[in-house]
């Protein structure tokens, strides 16, 4: 008995140590972080960040893609991995046919083939800004802190002429009432799922936090693009200098560093 009490009383101390040394791991005294799943709306990040205005108040900086989705969602469940490379597929991914899977004519756009997902992100700045490469584009010496607020939309990408054309939600210096605005933004992939959190990739983990806290619309289905449209895209040129697919951060599970979901 006092052998088995002494084996119970490892064990606890052993699962004590674990939880202590996942504490110790996670970063400490950051915002919110991203990506997550977006159908759970638990979170015990409560930094006082507020949400940004809505994309149609603010300017465009960017536009840039990731290949597998980093969000978690409804549309997008079918676990492709950990790494860079990883992250989650759209559930309809096994479905496609053999004409959506031919390989394009062009590759201009790398990192992505049919049959892929993707996370497209269009960056917002409150920042008098003129949309550019990276997420610099979005600051400046004059406006270092600004509200930023990111639209995502995954997408699985095809090769079929009737699917979505990434050219009709391009930039193209589009002026709408004095700000930088995308031409369009995707419809009908459901209620975007708001919520604060960071900038995301794959140089940022659980133990190394991003300090830029971002205002997150994420919708909740996929929808199929064109592969064409994107390597039109990378093949005209485009002032985010874009011309590849990036990597994925993985997924914050970790309750301490995700924010409560409101809606």
């Amino acid at each position: 008995m006092a052998k088995l009490i002494g084996l119970a009383f490892a064990a606890a101390a052993s699962i004590g140590f674990l939880a202590q040394a996942h504490a110790e791991e996670l970063c400490q005294g950051f915002g919110p972080q991203t990506p997550r799943d977006i159908t759970q709306t638990a979170g015990l990040n409560t930094s006082s960040v507020s949400i940004a205005p809505s994309a149609d108040k603010l300017n465009l900086c960017n536009i840039h893609t990731h290949t597998n989705a980093e969000h978690k969602g409804p549309g997008f469940t079918v676990f492709a991995g950990d790494g860079e490379h990883g992250g989650y597929q759209c559930n309809e991914t096994a479905e496609l046919t053999e004409a959506e899977l031919k390989a394009p004519a062009s590759s201009a756009f790398k990192g992505v083939k049919p049959g892929d997902t993707i996370e497209v992100h269009w960056v917002y700045t409150s920042c008098n800004a003129t949309p550019g490469k990276g997420l610099g584009s979005c600051l400046s010496d004059a406006c270092a802190n600004p509200q930023l607020r990111v639209e995502a939309q995954v997408f699985l990408v095809v090769n079929d002429a009737d699917a979505l054309n990434f050219l009709d939600f391009a930039y193209d210096g589009n002026i709408v009432n004095g700000l930088h605005q995308p031409k369009a933004l995707p419809e009908g992939t459901g209620t975007p799922v708001t919520f604060i959190g960071s900038t995301t990739g794959p140089s940022y983990t659980q133990s190394t936090c991003s300090p830029l806290q971002v205002t997150w619309s994420v919708k909740p289905q996929c929808a199929k693009l064109d592969i064409n449209s994107l390597n039109a895209w990378a093949e005209q040129g485009n002032v985010f200098k874009e011309d590849y697919s990036h990597g994925v951060r993985q997924l914050v599970t970790a309750p301490e560093l995700l924010a409560p979901i409101a809606n």
